[in-house]
């Protein structure tokens, strides 16, 4: 996949909106949306860096899809387990050990 599918990928996997993501990365809106038209423009690195920050992603991740490299951040996890991360980074410290716990106790099984 290229930049296109991987930033509608992105933006529906973060629900969140265009004009949203405008707002986040400084990048307007009408710029974005032709980057995820048909014709699917490439964005300059510096737009690119703005949304892929915009988005808590790489902008490796943006153009193919996948990272490389010694460092590697939730983009490089799998999808359902980006989700968990992202709904325990929600949590407060108490309720976070609680989640450690069970998640603990369910790999011993």
């Amino acid at each position: 996949m290229g930049f296109r599918e991987n930033l509608k990928s992105q933006l529906q996997y973060s629900n969140m909106l265009v004009k949203e993501l405008a707002a986040r990365s400084g990048v307007k809106k009408k710029t974005l949306d032709s980057y995820l038209g048909v014709h699917g423009y490439t964005p300059s690195v510096e737009a690119a860096f703005s949304i892929a920050r915009a988005l808590g992603v790489s902008v490796e991740y943006l153009v193919t899809g996948s990272e490389t490299g010694q460092k590697r951040g939730l983009s490089s996890l799998p999808r359902d387990v980006r989700e968990i991360v992202r709904a325990v980074e929600r949590l407060n410290v108490k309720d976070r050990q609680v989640v450690l716990t069970l998640a603990n106790s369910l790999g011993n099984r």
